[in-house]
């Protein structure tokens, strides 16, 4: 019965991407933009899936499950940076998109003053497309993770069928395949985290059992975290902020930013970001409830990013596994698709001589990142959490500075543009590699902040 309800619910994910196809017209703004056409409740929707993703199912509920009550922070931090970033730059994006009449984000990004930075749109589509694809594999792997945790599959032959789904529906009708998905998928996912949240408390004797269960975890309920860069009060500030630098962070991220890109005009972009906000922090609190309640039934997990798979195993009917597996896999794939396509945008219009514009060509595209996304993720045992925020990080780093100078209506040379986006990359990466201070302060904070302000300096009013 896990398996009945779990391909019945897969069924119709690729019933709604294939249908897609009706509407496709085979050119490149539709392919990659759906000729900007999108509804904004489903931009909402669907940008908050592709945000959401394996990282919520498998990663944040692993985190959770060790670190206990000081997750939460993480949540705030995070939220609070997205909605500071959404309120100046996702409408004038939209407003670029237009006047650019550009399909992809490294080129509305390189054309957004009237100018044509060609060799920057070069420079950042190899940047993309190394890391979007690096982001691809960990979604890849996480649906292999759940397969192995709840079917006993191998966990490469979960890999493939995410690969092989995303692959399908995706060059059959490119980016509105992947936002229509999205809209079902979030509905999934909701569902699936509800379930977990109202079951797991049911099932460890209500609220005050819950707690009682907590209380008896050491420094579980405690709000600062135990590992803080600097112990109390302090530590915990710069640790939100830290987390608020991840939330401003999905203004560099291609793939979801596309999906405001894809909105029919920027007039709508409240509505949009009022679905937006509403569906995630709902979403994401309840994710981190149900990360601390699998410490309540779990006190040591082999892999705690399979705690929520476990949980599911131990606590549901048959049918309901096939649910809550059914929602892992909607998160993998509602991300996996939105990253493979922004990788083929990046190879057919940015990096190549002369566009690449015919549909085969863009399909070709979206295949090969696809498979080699799927080889990376079946080439080791990384963890989700990590190469997520590895991936995250890196891609804000190098897009959000200038992002955030255009948005303020300053202007940067060439030159400049491609120092700042290096500089960030190398800020980020010293960050995390050289310096190793990553898992005391998000590496995107100084790989964000350090070339903003630099840019600042830099740049001249438009």
């Amino acid at each position: 019965m896990i398996t009945a309800s779990f391909l019945v619910i897969l069924f119709i994910f690729l019933a709604i991407g294939l249908s897609s196809a009706r509407k496709a017209t085979g050119e490149r703004n539709d392919y990659y933009l759906a000729d900007s056409s999108v509804a904004p409740w489903l931009v909402g929707l669907s940008a908050v899936a592709t945000n959401n993703s394996g990282y919520m199912f498998i990663g944040v509920i692993g985190y959770t499950y060790d670190v206990g009550l000081a997750a939460i922070w993480l949540m705030i931090g995070w939220i609070f940076g997205d909605f500071l970033g959404s309120t100046f730059i996702h409408k004038r994006l939209r407003a670029a998109t237009g006047a650019t009449k550009e399909a992809s984000f490294a080129a509305v990004m390189a054309r957004w003053n009237g100018e044509e930075f060609a060799i920057w749109r070069r420079l950042a589509a190899i940047i993309m497309i190394v890391f979007l694809v690096a982001y691809a594999a960990a979604q890849i792997s996480a649906g292999g993770k759940a397969l192995d945790g709840v079917l006993g599959i191998e966990a490469w032959q979960g890999a493939i069928a995410v690969a092989v789904m995303v692959v399908v529906y995706s060059i059959a009708g490119g980016i509105r395949a992947s936002i229509w998905t999205d809209g079902a998928q979030s509905i999934v996912m909701l569902i699936a985290m509800t379930i977990m949240f109202v079951v797991g408390i049911v099932g460890a004797g209500g609220v005050s059992g819950v707690i009682e269960q907590w209380q008896a975890v050491p420094d579980y309920l405690d709000l600062f975290p135990q590992d803080l860069l600097i112990p109390g009060f302090g530590g915990m500030i710069l640790f939100v902020v830290g987390w608020m630098f991840a939330g401003l962070s999905v203004v560099g991220q291609p793939h979801i930013m596309v999906r405001f890109m894809a909105l029919k005009d920027e007039r709508s972009m409240g509505r949009a970001r009022a679905w937006y906000y509403f569906y995630f922090t709902l979403f994401y609190a309840l994710a981190t409830g149900v990360g601390m309640l699998t410490r309540v039934y779990f006190a040591e997990l082999p892999d705690p990013e399979m705690a929520l798979p476990t949980m599911a195993l131990e606590l549901l009917p048959p049918v309901m596994v096939g649910v809550i597996l059914a929602g892992i896999f909607a998160a993998t794939m509602s991300t996996a698709d939105s990253l493979v396509l922004s990788s083929s945008a990046a190879i057919t219009h940015d990096i190549a001589p002369g566009r690449l514009e015919a549909p085969w060509m863009m399909k070709a595209a979206t295949a090969l990142t696809t498979f080699v996304a799927l080889g990376l993720a079946l080439s080791g045992n990384q963890s989700v959490f990590d190469l997520v925020v590895l991936a995250w990080s890196t891609l804000a780093s190098a897009f959000a500075p200038l992002l955030l100078l255009y948005s303020l209506n300053r202007r940067v040379s060439e030159p400049v543009a491609i120092m700042l986006m290096f500089l960030g990359v190398g800020v980020a990466l010293g960050w995390r590699f050289v310096l190793g201070w990553n898992g005391d302060i998000y590496e995107g904070l100084p790989g964000i902040l350090v070339p903003t302000v630099l840019g600042y300096l830099l740049s001249t009013r438009v």
